[in-house]
């Protein structure tokens, strides 16, 4: 079966906000066997709504939609519900006695008059109620093809979709079961990959598919089939992801369903024992944002220190000035003496040293924008090396912070 998502909002069109609400329904109806056939952003305006459902009615069995359903003039979901099903709104007693015990749950003011002006739904519609917002959510169907309203506020939309309207489609719904398996990879480009795995590759069944999924440092493998045998499928994907990652093995870093780059740090560090600190220049923060994403970074991690400005090295690092003033401020020798001199402040085991220009502008230096040094201080020594890694400033850093991150996991594998 296949399902359409159609996105209300001009935010959305003119890239105030980012949907993330489409990436987070698709990889929900992929758990539970619905393929997605598009993905569909329409701007507040009845016209372009209703000629999206029409179209969407033709080939899809699943059609959710998201935005538009707020108190104010703008919102007009509801009423282009009813125009699209011929239908008149009504006022739902149980939204009605929901909005009065959100207002007191949350002691809010009292409700204005058009707060309960979400009671207000089609009458033909299955009200979803929704206990985390005054908006709710609305089941209708029409020639077969079902409809599903849902409020655009993200944490709003994801409570209704797990609590209400999945389990629905399971039960209205035939579907294949769709298994995905994804391995994780770092320091080798997709052509580099295809050329080692060509013969495995070539070897998959028809009903195998193969993605490669790219990004900046690292690729993403992903295994995908469908069909009405669970067991089979999982089985045949899982034998062939086995042998991948032994193809592989250099450049791995696991599964994307059960680990990242920073987990797979994590573990060897407090398997071994040992910790971490940080030592950021033109990344500035990036890499202590990521790992502090991570549940419990506390055991392995002490600190970060972000010392933007070339005196601070000095001062906060004990980088030497004659270091900086004989190989500049972008070198290999001052990337490994910040590495080093970070890991004697945190007292630390390994320690990551980043220093570069992001850009967009050169600076006062010989380097082009994009040339980043990154050193990793180690029990054993210290490992550098130099880069060039363009001249956008957000792919600077994120290529950068990528790197880093493969330097560092080569280094506490091997000691």
């Amino acid at each position: 079966m296949f399902a359409e998502i159609i996105t209300i909002g001009d935010e959305i069109l003119i890239g105030q906000i980012v949907d993330t609400n489409s990436a987070y329904i698709s990889k929900e109806l992929n758990k539970i066997g619905v393929k997605v056939y598009q993905i569909t952003s329409v701007q507040d305006d009845r016209t372009h709504i209703l000629q999206a459902f029409e179209a969407a009615k033709n080939h899809a069995d699943l059609v959710i939609v998201t935005g538009g359903l707020g108190p104010t003039k703008d919102d007009i979901t509801k009423q282009t519900f009813c125009d699209f099903f011929d239908d008149t709104l009504v006022e739902d007693q149980t939204v009605v006695e929901n909005v009065k015990e959100l207002f007191k749950k949350y002691q809010l003011n009292k409700p204005l008059p058009a707060n309960f002006l979400q009671a207000m739904v089609p009458s033909k519609a299955t009200v979803l109620m929704n206990l985390q917002g005054t908006a709710p959510g609305m089941w209708m169907e029409k020639d077969e093809t079902v409809f599903v309203s849902l409020p655009g506020v993200p944490y709003e939309m994801k409570h209704l979709l797990q609590e209400e309207v999945l389990p629905r489609v399971v039960k209205r719904f035939n579907r294949p079961f769709i298994y995905h398996k994804t391995l994780l990879t770092y320091g080798l480009g997709e052509s580099a990959i295809a050329e080692r795995i060509a013969d495995w590759e070539d070897s998959l069944p028809e009903n195998i598919k193969l993605a490669y999924l790219p990004s900046l440092g690292k690729v993403r493998l992903r295994l995908s089939s469908s069909g009405n045998n669970e067991k089979n499928l999982r089985e045949s994907i899982d034998l062939r992801m086995v042998v991948l990652r032994e193809l592989l093995s250099d450049v791995a870093i696991g599964y994307e369903a059960e680990t990242t780059i920073i987990s797979r740090i994590a573990h060897i560090l407090n398997q071994k024992k040992q910790t971490l600190s940080l030592a950021e220049s033109c990344t500035g923060g990036a890499l202590v944002k990521e790992i502090t994403t991570e549940a419990g970074a506390s055991s392995f991690f002490l600190g970060s220190i972000v010392p933007y400005k070339t005196e601070l090295k000095t001062k906060l690092l004990s980088v030497p000035a004659s270091l900086i003033e004989k190989y500049t401020v972008i070198s290999i020798e001052v990337a490994e003496s910040m590495a080093t001199n970070c890991c004697k402040l945190f007292s630390t085991d390994y320690a990551i040293a980043t220093t570069g220009i992001a850009g967009p502008t050169k600076g006062d230096g010989e380097d082009e924008v994009g040339t980043v040094c990154i050193a990793i201080a180690s029990p054993s020594g210290v490992v550098s090396e130099k880069f060039s890694f363009g001249n956008d400033r957000y792919r600077v850093i994120e290529k950068t912070t990528n790197k880093a991150f493969e330097m560092l996991l080569k280094e506490i594998s091997k000691n």
